[in-house]
């Protein structure tokens, strides 16, 4: 009874505020109070964390927790595009549950001014958002009825999948197993080479075609030529549609970051057929990008003409745009190690003192190189257990995965035709018999964790 108590005065406010029909799949949204400080007891601030819940085919008697742990975005996206939960939700008699992580959706410790200085910001850590989740979960398991003796299966993609094994390696009773799709757990100093990221992405072009990709290399050679005066800025802007005419280098710089973005988006998302995750895009982006970029042997200003053929793709596919925003980020940003790299790519060698000075100046902290592998481990996981590490070849992102089985309960699942957690997404016709089966391993592996856990209430 003293802990109950000890919760109910922790996490005592819980809201729900309405049936959300998101595509096919409906929610209720609630909210719970969190602390913004988990780890002392400097500072008492709480905040309202979103989350989602669907319980329309949960056993009550103890039928499994089916959570995503949320990563950099509004928490209705990954509920939008993680249908392979949804899927087999029935199956598996789960409830489904979605918590956004803090500082993103509508879950800002500190409102508008959540990123702004350290004071505030500097909360904003995935040891936090970790225990936000174990808060949340906890919560759920003491006050929903059957839930007490519920097995919870942990999901994410990305920096959620990145999450996901992290919260099984860290709170092993808190959650009886992950998927961890398209996590870069080893994307980090001394783990992956930085310019394994864009070679990937590289490949991805290259392998639609040669000349795609050479287009896209002598791109960036014919930018700054063509922009070095007031004439070839005009020509560029109004050639590209640009919504805020270039008048400077630093606008250039913009419009070439854009471009980084762009390119990598698309080797990200070349699912098999159409999706809107990024941007409304068509099968197969990168091919049909590159079925614009097929003379190599153009210069100067025929080759930025057919390289902004290729670019309308993405940026207008719908043909819906009136112009190109370059000042607009080309996709909610994911995390951004590693995307200093080269190849097709403008050259541009990671400098660690660069990145160290552009995060004082943006946020005012110091990086920590060493941080995340001694907090979570990455030299060999071969202390945890129970996590899948899922990773597609198309997705640069998994050139900072985990490859290889680890050990008989940490294993790799490779689906060599998937881009970015295509493995999350909802079953598709069009999906390659890779990620089927990949799917297939993935509910093998739940179901075992599932009994396991069953096993132990039972000898307990």
């Amino acid at each position: 009874m003293a802990g109950r108590m000890l919760l109910g005065a922790f996490w005592c406010l819980m809201l729900v505020l309405v049936l959300v029909p998101c595509y096919a799949y409906k929610y209720k949204t609630y909210f719970m109070t969190q602390r913004v400080d988990h780890f002392s007891f400097a500072n008492d601030d709480t905040f309202l964390q979103r989350f989602l819940i669907n319980d329309e085919h949960w056993d009550k008697n103890g039928g499994p927790i089916f959570f995503y742990a949320g990563n950099e975005g509004d928490i209705t996206l990954f509920a939008e595009n993680t249908g392979f939960m949804w899927d087999i939700a029935p199956e598996f008699k789960a409830m489904i549950v979605f918590g956004e992580h803090r500082y993103y959706g509508i879950s800002e410790p500190y409102g508008n001014r959540s990123l702004t200085v350290p004071k505030y910001s500097g909360y904003l850590t995935s040891e936090q958002a970790l225990e936000d989740y174990v808060a949340l979960l906890s919560y759920l398991r003491f006050v929903i009825e059957g839930a007490q003796t519920s097995p919870v299966i942990v999901f994410g993609g990305s920096y959620g999948g990145m999450l996901a094994a992290w919260f099984r390696i860290k709170y092993p009773h808190i959650v009886q197993g992950a998927i961890a799709a398209s996590a870069p757990v080893r994307q980090f100093t001394d783990f992956t080479p930085c310019d394994k990221f864009g070679q990937k992405v590289t490949e991805d072009f290259a392998n639609a075609s040669a000349s795609c990709a050479e287009v896209i290399r002598k791109s960036w050679g014919a930018i700054n030529s063509i922009t070095a005066n007031d004439e070839g800025l005009a020509w560029l802007s109004k050639t590209w549609k640009l919504c805020k005419p270039l008048k400077s280098t630093a606008d250039v710089d913009t419009l070439k970051a854009y471009l980084m973005d762009v390119w990598t988006n698309l080797a990200m998302v070349d699912y098999p057929y159409p999706a809107n995750f990024l941007a409304p895009l068509p099968a197969y982006p990168v091919k049909v990008v590159c079925s614009h970029l097929t003379d190599s042997s153009h210069d100067g200003k025929a080759l930025l003409e057919e390289l902004f053929a290729g670019l309308t793709v993405y940026f207008n596919y719908t043909g819906e745009s009136k112009c190109l925003d370059a000042g607009q980020q080309a996709d909610v940003r994911l995390d951004d190690q590693g995307w200093d790299f080269q190849d097709f790519f403008e050259p541009a060698p990671w400098d660690f003192q660069a990145y160290t000075a552009n995060c004082q100046k943006t946020w005012g902290v110091t990086p920590r190189t060493y941080m995340v592998p001694l907090m979570y481990g990455g030299w060999s996981f071969k202390a945890a257990s129970n996590i899948v590490f899922s990773n597609g070849l198309l997705d640069p992102w998994s050139t900072g995965g985990v490859l290889w089985n680890v050990s008989e309960s940490v294993v790799s699942v490779i689906i060599p035709e998937g881009a970015h957690h295509l493995d999350l997404r909802s079953a598709n016709p069009a999906d390659p018999l890779s990620v089927v089966e990949a799917r297939r391993l993935e509910k093998a592996h739940i179901t075992k964790w599932i009994q396991e856990f069953k096993q132990l209430q039972g000898a307990a």
